[in-house]
């Protein structure tokens, strides 16, 4: 585990930048949960796909590490502009997100987030969320939203974590996207809060702390060989200890 003295938070905008950023995807994605796509490259060691190009990565970077190996962590940002340019958000191949457009409010898709074993739990996350702040507030994003992950595609293995996300956390019914290949959230069980959050991802607990709800329904994403739901979070409902962590940001680079 690391703390935050010496990482270093910026936009990726070089080749080495981009490349290390999808060397640390490949290491999370490919390597440690067994996804894998058309555009992985097991060879140079890297995962990419068709969105990448639309993205504005997001990158924490440990100068002390080697080059090539510097990025040891990763929010990869997509824009409504961005979407259009590309077709589609990345999450509209497993949920409909027809409630967020009929919203009105200006949206961020919030994408490939991860972080190197040895910087979790640390103060890594932190400068993530410290960027991602100052980004929302520069253009003035007003509602934040993507897939995160379970590992496995047995649903009934998380059966109290995606049970409790349903019964306490489904997203308002205006803004709540449906699952595609809907797969049931509510296991119809007595959930025991306590070991649902021990097993729920750091990831998910983190938004949830932060406010956010979920989508109706799970989607099996076997590629990736995970089961996903779709997390909901509107800036304007963050909460106190969000407000003042987004209000303490460090910079990004450019737009």
């Amino acid at each position: 585990m690391s703390d935050s003295a010496g990482l270093e938070l910026r936009l990726a905008t070089t080749p080495g930048d981009l490349a290390a950023a999808a060397r640390l995807r490949y290491e999370v994605f490919v390597r440690e949960l067994g996804g894998d796509g058309p555009l992985v490259d097991h060879e140079a060691g890297q995962e990419r796909d068709g969105f990448d190009a639309f993205c504005d990565h997001m990158i924490v970077v440990d100068p002390t590490r080697p080059e090539g190996r510097h990025v040891i962590g990763l929010y990869r940002l997509l824009t409504a502009e961005g979407a259009r340019a590309a077709g589609q958000f990345y999450s509209e191949s497993e949920y409909d997100l027809a409630p967020l457009f009929r919203s009105g409010q200006r949206l961020l898709e919030l994408g490939r987030s991860c972080l190197h074993p040895a910087y979790r739990g640390g103060g890594a996350m932190f400068r993530l969320w410290q960027g991602l702040g100052q980004y929302v507030s520069e253009r003035g994003i007003e509602l934040l939203f993507g897939t995160a992950s379970f590992h496995g595609t047995d649903p009934d293995a998380i059966a109290g974590p995606l049970t409790l996300l349903h019964q306490q956390y489904l997203a308002p019914e205006p803004v709540r996207p449906r699952s595609k290949a809907f797969v049931e959230m509510d296991r119809q069980m007595e959930v025991d809060r306590k070991a649902a959050m021990i097993a729920m991802p750091a990831l998910i607990k983190g938004y949830l702390r932060l406010g956010g709800h979920v989508g109706e329904g799970a989607f099996i994403d076997r590629a990736f060989n995970t089961t996903d739901i779709c997390l909901i979070l509107q800036t304007d409902k963050l909460t106190d200890r969000a407000r003042g962590l987004y209000g303490s940001g460090s910079g990004a680079g450019r737009a």
